[in-house]
């Protein structure tokens, strides 16, 4: 997904800066294609030190670093919802129930109750190390963060990514057992989903809604049935829409290339449907994709993997779009704030959330303990925590009890926190997971593909 030329270059914010009136047309094409060509080099030189190639992203766009954007948090909004909708979509096209013939339940239990699990640590984690006895990671905000906003980052944090994992596994392919990979690949497209449903919970409890006024049980009440509607609603649209899809392929598709505008056009339709229904958009897609990826065609090409193929360059830009946002828009200076709480969060994210949420389900593995821990290890967090990133944002200043003169300030660092986790997340675990592998000199088997 190509985020457009305002997005990217933005009207002048400075005093006295040019406005986007006054660059050409052609300047501002040549340069986001010279940006997006930038990415592939970024890219390549990144999987040669073996980091994964959307960090190099990341880094490409702090570089750049125009500091006279004007985006307003609508735009950005907009961008993430496209953004979210084709990487759930794509997410349900990668969940292949034949690859996980074995262990589907355990592959269930760690992407949803894992996810669950390890919110709770890391929101009980970054609330007590950032508030806990009068002494805040948070410069200026002692004593100021909320439990819902710690529960909110870490509900960011949930989901992993599975490209940027394969992505660095690819050095140690050998050394790592296939069924450990189709693992990872499950849990990664099945947690995005978990993470987003979680990351509704905190939001429903957490945050003032119109009915601020009723009792507790009141209140629980009313948003476990507004999130069981939307997940309801989405689950029966994004099923529907399902065999729509495999109706129109059936019908309507002469070749595999018009499998692209089938697939993006049913996602959006999906997604669009669903919200003026009452469900959630983001459920929906990903049960369509699941069910398109899962059913058979008339057409014997045509195929859940063929589809895969039509959208994985739309699903390679969209992570690179919201990286090389992130990074075009983020002030580094900006970060050194929250610095202290996103390395505290990263840490307890990467060596207490994670290793227990995938430990406390040891008794259902058909793993051993030495693949468990490499599986523990291989959490790396991608696109969909930056994306909701920009949420927690606009949620903050709709929590319960907060000063509405900290509001502004505390939605800053809870989006710079879960940057900073995001950034030392790919880089420590990307950088260590192949010596990791060694070390756990895990049983050699012969190369596959990813």
């Amino acid at each position: 997904m190509l985020p457009n030329v305002s997005l990217l270059l933005g009207s002048a914010a400075a005093a006295g800066a040019p406005s986007l009136e006054a660059v050409p047309l052609e300047a501002q094409v040549l340069f986001i294609g010279v940006v997006f060509l930038g990415t592939l080099i970024v890219s390549r030189f990144s999987i040669r030190i073996g980091v994964p190639a959307i960090l190099g992203v990341l880094a490409l766009g702090l570089m750049i670093n125009i500091h006279v954007l004007d985006v307003s948090h609508a735009e950005v909004e907009t961008l993430h919802v496209f953004a979210l909708a084709l990487l759930l979509f794509y997410a349900g096209l990668k969940t292949d129930i034949q690859s996980i013939r074995g262990f589907l339940e355990y592959g269930v239990l760690l992407a949803v109750g894992g996810v669950a699990i390890s919110t709770l640590i890391l929101g009980g984690a970054i609330y007590w190390l950032s508030s806990a006895s009068g002494t805040s990671l948070v410069p200026g905000l002692a004593e100021t963060m909320p439990l819902g906003a710690a529960f909110l980052i870490a509900a960011c944090l949930g989901s992993t990514d599975a490209g940027a994992t394969l992505s660095v596994l690819r050095q140690v392919q050998r050394q790592v057992p296939e069924r450990v990979r189709h693992l990872l690949e499950f849990e990664s497209s099945v947690n995005d989903p978990s993470a987003l449903i979680i990351y509704s919970i905190c939001l429903s409890f957490f945050t003032v809604t119109s009915g601020a006024g009723e009792s507790m049980p009141a209140m629980a009440l009313s948003a476990s049935s507004s999130l069981l509607q939307k997940l309801g609603s989405g689950l029966l649209v994004g099923v529907g829409f399902g065999y729509v899809a495999k109706l129109v392929i059936n019908h309507f598709v002469i070749d595999k290339e018009q499998l692209l505008v089938v697939a993006m056009s049913i996602a959006f339709v999906d997604y669009g449907c669903t919200h003026f229904l009452g469900g959630s958009g983001y459920v929906a897609v990903y049960v369509t994709g699941v069910f398109m990826a899962n059913l058979h065609y008339q057409d014997a090409q045509i195929n859940h993997q063929s589809i895969q193929e039509v959208l994985l360059p739309f699903n390679t830009m969209t992570e690179i779009s919201i990286f090389l946002l992130f990074g075009l828009l983020v002030n580094p200076a900006d970060l050194v704030p929250s610095l202290p709480a996103g390395i505290a969060a990263a840490a307890a994210l990467m060596l207490v959330a994670r290793p227990v949420s995938v430990l406390c389900f040891q008794h259902f593995s058909p793993f051993n303990l030495r693949d468990s821990s490499l599986i523990a290890w291989c959490g790396l967090r991608g696109a969909v925590p930056l994306a909701l990133s920009f949420n927690v944002a606009n949620a903050i200043p709709n929590l319960k009890g907060l000063d509405p003169a900290l509001a502004a300030e505390l939605a800053h660092n809870c989006q710079s926190i879960v940057f900073i986790a995001v950034i030392l997340n790919l880089l420590l675990q990307g950088l260590s997971l192949p010596p990791v592998c060694r070390w756990l000199n895990a049983p050699p088997t012969p190369a596959s593909s990813l």
